[in-house]
């Protein structure tokens, strides 16, 4: 297919849509009173009986005397499973208000603890959480409360949003979880590191979301290293560690022969993903319009941003773009070794002002992975390619090369400085 014919996209029609996050704010206070109402019919004296826990969460602040909790759906112990985050709420076509309903819905049973060092904890409190953390699906707990929830909830450009809080005195399994055998052995080899072991687990299959929870309870590693890792950190030290794995198997491999342009919208994300022949590189420019949630300022116009790195890959921790660089290198990285090629990786992120709640990177990794199972545009050239997306964007070709390393070697014209932002 053409590029001019692949680009022919339809104008959204943003001033129907419901996209004020004031109003939207309002929803999720709704879900809160919803969640009050169920704890109260869940809760036996001080204990949060019949609950199923799918997975948990470990906070950073004040690391590493850090919160760490057992997530609950209380309310709807049934469908326990759509509650954790998963490539499958991109398959749903979940709405950011069913995310924050979601979320919401989830009491998260913390305690702090003085010592993130947990290689031999498989008791109390701890020994739960990581039980519930290595099982493939949703197991029954017991919790003790100190307490009534708080019931507020909070929201991370990396992490899913956060619900309510209670304090937990305790947590006791009320079933034998059911853990997979790869999993086993990795807790069976104390000699492994956590890197080697991620590798392993994504090898046979497992997701990355499975991945990163089991990192972050502390169940990966060498013995006298595994320690809970915060949520957020555990998210970009998977996509960060499959990625880099993935980039070794395409490091030898053929490059693509032509200029592709693949693209996929969700969530007020829009996504360009750019391939051309050469050896390995990637980017991650990201255009956040005025209004949408990371650039509230309308006055500033469009906030860009980006990272890079060339064929040996990155030294150290992106400084714009945090874990959407990781994610989005992830799903472009997963395609190239499914295809058996490398490539130089452009991939460009409209964030709209109709992303009013952020959801977290999960959306990015999905975006991606989506955009190259479709149909796609071929161009005759890199700048060709380049040129035609940026007609979709909101800021010229010109300051678009003043930001990305990559459009930046483009030979410029007059034109290309005029119009946009």
């Amino acid at each position: 297919m053409r590029l001019d014919d692949y680009i022919d996209i339809e104008t959204d029609e943003r001033a129907e849509r419901r996209r004020l996050a004031a109003e939207k704010s309002y929803e999720v206070l709704d879900y809160l009173d919803d969640f009050e109402r169920r704890f109260s019919e869940r809760v036996s004296g001080d204990a949060l009986v019949g609950s199923v826990s799918p997975s948990i969460f470990v906070g950073r602040s004040n690391y590493p005397n850090v919160s760490t909790g057992i997530l609950s759906p209380v309310g709807h112990e049934d469908d326990a499973a759509s509650f954790e985050t998963s490539a499958e709420w991109y398959d749903a076509g979940l709405a950011i208000e069913d995310v924050f309903q979601r979320r919401t819905s989830l009491l998260n049973s913390n305690r702090s603890v003085g010592d993130v060092q947990v290689h031999d904890a498989w008791d109390g409190f701890l020994g739960t959480q990581r039980e519930v953390a290595i099982a493939d699906r949703p197991v029954g707990v017991e919790i003790g409360l100190n307490g009534t929830p708080d019931l507020d909830f909070g929201v991370d450009d990396v992490a899913t949003p956060t619900g309510p809080r209670a304090s937990a005195r305790s947590a006791a399994l009320t079933e034998n979880p059911h853990v997979p055998q790869p999993v086993k052995k990795t807790l069976e080899d104390d000699d492994w590191n956590a890197q080697g072991a991620m590798t392993y687990l994504y090898r046979r299959d497992f997701d990355v979301y499975e991945i990163n929870t089991i990192l972050s309870a502390g169940a990966l590693g060498q013995s006298d290293q595994r320690r809970l890792v915060p949520t957020r950190w555990s998210i970009t030290a998977v996509d960060d560690t499959v990625g880099q794995y993935l980039r070794g198997t395409i490091r030898d491999a053929p490059s693509v022969d032509s200029v592709q342009v693949w693209h996929n919208t969700y969530l007020g994300n829009a996504f360009w993903v750019i391939l051309a022949p050469g050896q390995w590189e990637f980017e991650l420019v990201e255009l956040k319009a005025p209004g949408s949630i990371w650039n509230p300022a309308p006055e500033q116009g469009v906030a860009v941003s980006s990272d890079y790195e060339g064929y040996e890959g990155r030294t150290g921790y992106v400084e714009e773009t945090a874990g959407a660089y990781y994610a989005a290198r992830l799903a472009a990285l997963e395609h190239l070794s499914e295809i058996g090629r490398q490539a130089k990786v452009l991939v460009l992120r409209h964030v709209s002002d109709d992303y009013w709640g952020p959801v977290g990177v999960w959306q990015i990794r999905e975006n991606v992975r989506n955009a190259t199972t479709g149909d796609h545009g071929e161009a005759e050239t890199f700048r060709e390619a380049v040129t035609g997306v940026t007609e979709q964007l909101p800021v010229s070709l010109g300051r678009l090369r003043r930001k990305s390393e990559m459009v930046a070697g483009l030979q410029a014209n007059l034109t290309d400085f005029l119009g946009g932002d």
